[in-house]
């Protein structure tokens, strides 16, 4: 393999040679020394120097992120944007990533090969519009956006936004890396600074060192469960301690990675020999040797880990020693059980114990290390005469990790299990797998080493019980069919009657001949794209140029239509799923058809029904919602907690907007979501006393008043006007600075960026 030439490393050096008088400064501003995650913060300020110590939680801050990633999904929406913003080539290093939209079914090579079939339309735009706006663009099959990032553009102590939540997985290579919306990445793009409220700080120190058939995966299931799938939200959760350097560069990106699931806005290790190690082995020694020279200013400093109590808004000890391994779920990430106690837990709440899949990958545990050590399990299954009770399957991370994982023997080791090897992409971790017999809806039970298991997630069954565990776990579990099946205790029974038990895996960090790649699927852009013509088809089911959002009318809202209360957890794959609906990322009008169809109705508790309120019969979300449009009316949602939790996908809130919802008030939001409403020109807003939400009535018609005097930390009304003429009316809160007000007046973010670049 010829050496890939290191990506930004101009950038790098710059961000290296201010680093130290920046966090100099920042020491003298706060006047108290630093986290690793302030350190990173005040040294990329969109003002430069740091003038201001800010409040945690509290004040909104501009940034300066140093580059953007964009997966394919997402990426469509955010260039539809960026094309509208009025500029020539984007402002900070951006790339594209084409994981999304291949579809788990058969294998590898066929299954690329039907991605390409049925979505060449999407690959051709994305690579046309990267080509015109300088963009980097990875082809389909090059990889999983998070470990491609990991691989070529993280490096410690930067600062970089995604669209896509587990952006995050480059913590595990010291940055700040955050998942946002679209149209957040369309500001940066367009040369403007990056806004984000301050975050608190959640210490987690590592002591210990994991063995057995422990993981770094078991450190994340464990904060998990500590912390719930809200208890990281506005925060940054920073590890330290000895165990911390005990883990692999890979390791941390997926204790980092599924930070998104505790609602974090990002997680972070400071630089540490194991992320030298990973630089080296990836072709950037160029980088690990800037690093070395500021690596005091790559970790938090000392006296922070010595106290760490008077630095952090929150600490938490794990001691790795003593870790065990977990299964979470199913349904949610943050319900752990140890390894072992879960058979109890399962048959008193009706989980099926017998395992049909074990799945392997994602972008949190699909690197090289992750492969061997779940091949070191297989491989004994082979020689001990074993065969897997439950299928099996692999994502690669990468075409890098592929390849090399291939030259070493260890896909054939996975093959020789009777495993199939799929694409390098996200494939069922995000719904994208052509399960047979998904269709039929049967209640069974999976293992995956993948990031979330909402219901519906991984294969659009409800009935499949999903949980989360290590890969070497997930390969245990598959060979012996059962969710019990506790490989540190139990044995097993061979193809000779024998009873064996599996040894602790082994595995290795990197590997011992290094990487390999015949061609990392990566196209450079044009210096100058001016000549390049974007086509989008008119008559495109899969693309659709956008019209911009009406402005604020200059008055309250009156006459509001309820379109849903939604009841318990609703996340992003409710509001707007994914699997067969990847095809729409695209097409506003297209996808809106899949707006909130997974909610559950408080009034009836089913899903996609709601009532309309002109016929009064019961009807699909997305076609009350039209009616009420096409009937002159705006509508409203009303929800519970951690409205929002899960992916960075903006359309869950780009599809209420166009479908003429003006305002989602609920008991509290997850951070990135309640982001996006805002951007795209919507009022997200908060009960300031929860129990409100029980005075919402299905027919009624909703009023929010005190918009004329709109005002950071100025409450607004709503009154309910029931249709028995009566009313109530209550107070509620909202988080908008007077820019992001702006936006709400101009009828989205991206207006207002319009009307500045024409001015």
């Amino acid at each position: 393999m010829s050496k890939q030439e290191v990506f930004d490393l101009d950038l790098i050096k710059k961000v290296y040679g201010s680093m130290a008088s920046k966090v100099e400064k920042a020491k003298k501003v706060v006047g108290k020394p630093l986290t690793l995650s302030e350190k990173i913060l005040y040294s990329h300020l969109w003002e430069g120097n740091s003038e201001t110590a800010f409040t945690r939680g509290k004040d909104y801050v501009d940034f300066a992120p140093d580059r953007i990633a964009c997966q394919d999904a997402t990426a469509q929406m955010a260039l539809l944007q960026f094309m509208q913003a009025g500029k020539d080539k984007v402002a900070v290093p951006t790339t594209v990533h084409c994981d999304h939209l291949i579809q788990a079914k058969i294998g590898a090579d066929a299954d690329l090969q039907n991605a390409l079939n049925q979505s060449n339309e999407v690959f051709n735009f994305l690579e046309s519009v990267s080509n015109k706006y300088g963009i980097g663009f990875w082809k389909p099959g090059a990889g999983i956006i998070h470990q491609v990032v990991l691989e070529n553009y993280a490096f410690p102590g930067g600062m970089m936004i995604g669209t896509d939540s587990h952006t995050v997985n480059a913590g595990g290579l010291g940055m700040v890396a955050i998942g946002v919306g679209g149209a957040d990445a369309v500001d940066v793009m367009a040369g403007m600074p990056w806004e984000l409220k301050f975050p608190k700080l959640i210490g987690v120190k590592l002591t210990g060192e994991l063995n057995g058939w422990s993981s770094p995966k078991d450190v994340i299931l464990k904060v998990a469960g500590i912390l719930t799938v809200k208890g990281g939200t506005g925060a940054i959760v920073e590890y330290f301690g000895p165990g911390a350097k005990s883990i692999s560069c890979t390791g941390k990106g997926t204790i980092c990675n599924m930070g998104a699931e505790i609602g974090a806005t990002t997680s972070t290790f400071g630089y540490d020999e194991s992320m030298e190690r990973y630089l080296r082995a990836t072709d950037r020694s160029e980088v690990a040797d800037l690093a070395n020279e500021v690596k005091e200013h790559l970790t938090g400093d000392q006296e922070v880990y010595d106290n760490p109590e008077q630095y952090f808004d929150q600490l938490i000890e794990i001691d790795l020693t003593t870790l065990r391994p977990h299964l979470n779920g199913p349904f949610t990430p943050d319900l752990d059980t140890p390894v072992g106690e879960i058979k109890e837990k399962a048959e008193k709440n009706g989980w099926p114990l017998e395992v049909k899949w074990g799945l392997i990958g994602s972008c949190t545990n699909s690197s090289y290390e992750d492969l061997s050590r779940a091949a070191s399990i297989a491989k004994q299954a082979v020689d001990k005469k074993l065969k897997t009770k439950a299928k099996f399957g692999i994502n690669p991370g990468s075409e890098q990790v592929r390849f090399t994982a291939e030259r070493d023997g260890l896909l054939q080791t996975f093959e020789d299990l009777d495993a199939t090897i799929f694409t390098n992409a996200c494939g069922p971790c995000i719904g994208q797998w052509d399960r047979e017999g998904a269709d039929k809806q049967e209640k069974n039970t999976i293992v995956h080493s993948f990031n979330r298991n909402f219901a519906k997630r991984a294969d659009g069954n409800p009935n499949t019980h999903a949980f989360v565990a290590s890969p070497e776990i997930v390969a245990a579990i598959a060979i012996s069919g059962r969710l019990d099946f506790d490989p540190a205790r139990d044995t097993l029974v061979n193809e000779a009657g024998e009873e064996v038990m599996l040894d602790p895996p082994t595995g290795l960090e990197l590997p011992p001949r290094g990487f390999d790649v015949e061609d990392n699927g990566f196209i450079a852009p044009l210096e100058n794209g001016s000549e390049v013509d974007v086509v989008i088809n008119e008559d495109s089911r899969r693309l659709q140029r956008l019209t911009p959002f009406a402005p604020w009318e200059g008055t309250d809202l009156k006459g509001l239509r309820l379109l849903i209360k939604a009841h318990g957890k609703c996340t992003t794959d409710h509001i707007s799923m994914a699997g067969p609906w990847l095809t729409y990322r695209g097409h506003l009008d297209n996808i809106s058809n899949n707006l909130l169809i997974g909610a559950v109705n408080a009034f009836n508790e089913k899903t996609d029904a709601v009532l309309n309120p002109y016929t009064k019969q019961y009807d699909s979300v997305p076609k009350v919602a039209r009616a009420i449009q096409a009937s002159g009316d705006f509508s409203v949602v009303f929800g519970e907690d951690n409205y929002g939790e899960g992916s960075s996908r903006e359309h869950a809130a780009m599809e209420p907007r166009h479908l003429g919802v003006r305002a989602v008030i609920v008991k509290s939001f997850a951070r990135i979501h309640e982001t996006n409403l805002k951007k795209q020109g919507m009022l997200g807003l908060t009960f300031a006393n929860p129990s409100d939400y029980d005075k919402v009535r299905e027919d009624d018609q909703v009023d929010i008043l005190g918009l004329t005097e709109f005002a950071a930390g100025n409450p607004l009304t709503v009154q309910l006007n029931h249709s028995d003429g009566s009313s109530d009316r209550f107070e509620v809160n909202h988080t908008y600075n007077q820019a992001q007000i702006e936006w709400f007046h101009a009828g989205s973010a991206l207006n207002l960026i319009k009307a500045q670049n024409k001015g």
